[in-house]
């Protein structure tokens, strides 16, 4: 049996068990996209990822993010996650200052900033308002009108989010899915606190494809504040909160540098041992 170093850690929370958990399979070169697939739906976590050496002389690591359906480009809290992991290993970043990882969607750049660790959110592949019969479905999926959609938006960035942002958070935690609707959309919902709150939103992330909700997403989060800081429905830097209604204090941190989103948050390790295989 060949035997890997592998590690369970929660991200966007302090607390153990407040966050999104991720597992992630260290020095896994040496596996096949098939047992890679296998392992994912085995750990049943929305993600898992498999740490590789990089084929990029820019990277410091490779990455590639299983969920138990399919493998994806690009995944935000993956991304937190398996940085960590990798310098908790004693993976030693070129640049002290700058972890530089591989995956799908090419180079992504992460900082360490005290205590967490944010990304620099990658390029929108596909962006623009959702077209009639899109914004349809979404409605049906959660009964609402028209009246009940401040803006909608197309923000992809690898797994293939669609967003809504509704008139405020208290709505946003009222939403009750139907999932035979909704699919195979990946929809992301938002809605503001009043002023005041420790957070500055909510957010929600439906997977249609499965249909389940995710506590706390780094990608939707990241492809959320370029449309919203850019189309002025939302000054940067914000707190966004998600996972409340699963029980979670998922809390993501956004902010804007030179025309750059950088999302962060915290992450701590779980879980360390051996897998065998």
């Amino acid at each position: 049996m060949a035997c890997f170093k592998y590690s369970q850690v929660n991200v966007f929370s302090a607390d153990p068990l407040s966050g999104n958990p991720l597992a992630v399979v260290h020095d896994a070169d040496g596996l096949s996209d098939e047992k890679m697939h296998a392992i994912a739906r085995w750990t049943n976590l929305s993600e898992t990822t498999f740490l590789l050496k990089p084929e990029d002389p820019k990277a410091d690591y490779r990455v590639r993010i299983f969920s138990p359906a399919c493998e994806l480009p690009f995944a935000g809290h993956p991304t937190l996650g398996t940085c960590y992991a990798w310098l908790a290993a004693g993976g030693m970043p070129r640049d002290p200052n700058l972890v530089v990882q591989q995956c799908g969607v090419g180079l992504v750049h992460v900082k360490r900033e005290g205590t967490s660790l944010e990304f620099a959110a990658p390029p929108l592949i596909r962006s623009g308002p959702l077209e009639d019969d899109v914004l349809s479905k979404v409605m049906a999926a959660f009964n609402l009108s028209p009246a009940d959609i401040v803006g909608h938006q197309w923000v992809d960035n690898g797994p293939g989010w669609c967003a809504v942002m509704l008139e405020s958070a208290q709505r946003v935690l009222a939403l009750k899915p139907d999932w035979a609707t909704l699919a195979p959309l990946n929809l992301g919902v938002v809605g503001r606190y009043p002023p005041g709150q420790e957070a500055d939103i909510e957010v929600r992330s439906f997977i249609g494809e499965g249909g389940y909700e995710d506590p706390v997403t780094g990608s939707l989060n990241a492809s959320l504040a370029q449309w919203l800081i850019k189309d002025g429905l939302i000054e940067a830097p914000y707190t966004a909160a998600q996972g409340t209604i699963l029980q979670r204090a998922g809390r993501a941190y956004l902010r804007q540098d030179a025309g750059e989103i950088w999302v962060g948050g915290q992450t701590v390790e779980v879980i360390r041992g051996e897998i065998e295989l």
